[in-house]
């Protein structure tokens, strides 16, 4: 039975988050530190006693979960990963955790992210709606026959659970026709923008400048990407991934089913809270799941 390691992504996030590592480990503290100094700003102060509200703003809430996830995974002994995968930002924490990225490479791409997809929101003003209870084929279907607005299907989170992403009234409209079609629920989310979606492209066109300047290794373990569900060693093909990744969609149910079928029984979850263990849950119910936060 192999064991995947699995990383959260936006939204996980709490006050708090992150300072018992700090405050227990000296190796956390060095970490975080660096951190800091990285960033420009001291990001462990908003971490561990800012507002919710300061820890919604995407230049603080993507590298915040990042650290969180990826200190807590180097400063535990014994993690050996046979595979692993991330929800959105997740990726990115897990390509430090099989060494494809280093811990400094990462946090820097992260924090790029960030920046390039808040720009990205103010140039497009759009958001997100979660779908429950209805066919993902028949979501998708729905989202393709509106045509004068742009709205997607943008993550594949569980069986019966997809969130849409697109325009402001493109939301509107998708979410009227989702429960005239039988969605039990169609709701907005309140996030900064349409992400996995076509909108996202000025931001995956100035992520992939940083990605390319970036160096990848070969990795300890595959990677399963979220734009095919499929696992990856070639560090030029993890690369060409990362920067599809802000435009395509987050094929989570479909990460886990690979996952599954390539032997995994045993999924951890590191990182704050543990939202991915329920979804692993619904997708594939005989396996282990298990978390560190």
């Amino acid at each position: 039975m192999k064991h995947a390691y699995i990383f959260p992504g936006q939204g996980a996030q709490f006050s708090g988050m992150g300072k018992n590592l700090y405050e227990q480990s000296s190796i956390a503290r060095e970490y975080f530190e660096q951190a800091n100094e990285i960033l420009g700003f001291r990001i462990t102060d908003i971490m561990f006693s800012g507002t919710d509200a300061d820890l919604k703003q995407t230049n603080v809430t993507q590298p915040a979960i990042f650290l969180h996830s990826v200190i807590l995974f180097e400063t535990t002994p014994g993690l050996s990963p046979d595979m692993v995968a991330g929800h959105s930002l997740g990726e990115f924490s897990a390509l430090v955790a099989n060494k494809a990225l280093t811990f400094e490479d990462g946090l820097r791409l992260v924090a790029k992210r960030a920046a390039a997809m808040q720009r990205a929101c103010e140039i497009n003003p759009s958001t997100m709606a979660a779908i429950l209870g209805l066919d993902d084929a028949r979501v998708e279907e729905i989202c393709k026959e509106i045509t004068e607005e742009i709205v997607v299907a943008a993550n594949f989170n569980c069986p019966g659970q997809l969130v849409i992403s697109g325009s402001n009234e493109g939301i509107r409209i998708a979410c009227e026709r989702l429960k005239a079609a039988g969605a039990k629920r169609a709701l907005p989310l309140q996030v900064g923008g349409a992400f996995h979606s076509p909108l996202m492209e000025p931001a995956r066109e100035e992520l992939a400048s940083a990605i390319a300047a970036t160096t990848f290794s070969n990795p300890t373990c595959p990677v399963y990407q979220n734009v095919d569900a499929l696992p990856y060693s070639v560090p030029d093909a993890i690369r060409q991934n990362l920067i599809n990744q802000l435009t395509a969609p987050v094929r989570w149910t479909q990460t886990v089913q690979k996952m599954v079928e390539d032997g995994a029984g045993h999924f951890s979850e590191i990182g704050p809270g543990n939202v991915l263990q329920g979804l692993v849950k619904k997708i594939a119910r005989d396996v282990v799941t298990d978390g560190m936060s």
